[in-house]
């Protein structure tokens, strides 16, 4: 059984930061790939950012590129998500989730979710 966490959720002001942990449990291996998932009021599940649990490979959604950077302590396991200059797009329930097999977008693709943490970014 896996299991997923997140928490450091809050409210800031436009170009605040915030910095998003995920608390794992269960198996983990180089082939456990961490991804966040958000989702705004009324709309889809979209893919934010992953990371392969070595660390070693990342991405990221064109939205989030070079204001989000994704971290990982195996010894803890956890991943961080440090968001900077926020946006009030930012604005979502960010989600945490896990899969066992190489990076993808897919929200299908995870089968362990966390049970989201709340973002609000006011103007």
């Amino acid at each position: 059984q896996a299991q997923v966490v997140e928490s450091g959720g809050g409210l800031v002001q436009a170009g605040g930061s915030l910095r998003l942990s995920c608390a794992t449990s269960g198996r983990t291996a180089s082939t456990v790939t961490l991804g966040w998932f958000r989702q705004a009021p009324g709309q889809g599940r979209e893919f934010v950012a992953a990371i392969s649990w070595s660390g070693s490979s990342t991405s990221y959604a064109n939205s989030v590129n070079g204001r989000f950077t994704l971290s990982i302590n195996n010894a803890k396991n956890k991943v961080y998500l440090q968001m900077n200059s926020l946006k009030p797009e930012d604005t979502a329930v960010y989600y945490c989730a896990a899969r066992f097999g190489i990076y993808t977008a897919s929200r299908s693709e995870y089968h362990y979710w966390g049970q989201g943490t709340q973002v609000t970014v006011s103007s």
